[in-house]
């Protein structure tokens, strides 16, 4: 029984962007989830910001930094624990900004365009506010 070579192909890339679309929507639940529970707009670009400079590095090994930063900080305390939350989400955010970079590289700018706004509608359709993860990606890639 002959098989159609371009039908295989096009299942293969779909299957791979659909497992590109679950990961993104996976972590920009959970940025959306902490922000919620940090109460941090990362809408406001100066909250973004703030959230992206915490624990900046300066060379030293990130444990190396989450332990000193929370050293001062009493076991199973508030301030801990949302220390490590705030580590968590400037992480996640790092994370999803290089992930979508490496997006755009392998499967181009706009299948990674409708890959992270896709993500963002279904934020949206499971009851986040606009841009709860982060910018609003639409507008980041008006234009294209």
């Amino acid at each position: 029984m002959p098989t159609d070579a371009g039908t295989s192909s096009d299942d293969v890339l779909a299957s791979q962007l659909q497992r590109m679309s679950s990961s993104v929507e996976e972590i920009s639940a959970r940025i959306a989830r902490l922000a919620k529970t940090l109460d941090v707009d990362l809408q406001n670009e100066n909250e973004l910001n703030r959230v992206l400079s915490l624990d900046g590095g300066g060379g030293v090994p990130a444990q190396e930094r989450r332990a000193a930063a929370t050293a001062a900080l009493p076991p199973g305390s508030p301030e801990r624990r949302k220390a490590h939350l705030q580590q968590e989400l400037r992480a996640l955010l790092v994370m999803r900004y290089g992930i979508a970079t490496h997006y755009v590289e392998e499967v181009g700018v706009t299948a990674a365009r409708h890959i992270l706004v896709n993500a963002q509608d279904q934020l949206e359709r499971e009851g986040f506010k606009p841009g709860a993860s982060g910018a609003d990606l639409r507008r980041v890639f008006d234009g294209l």
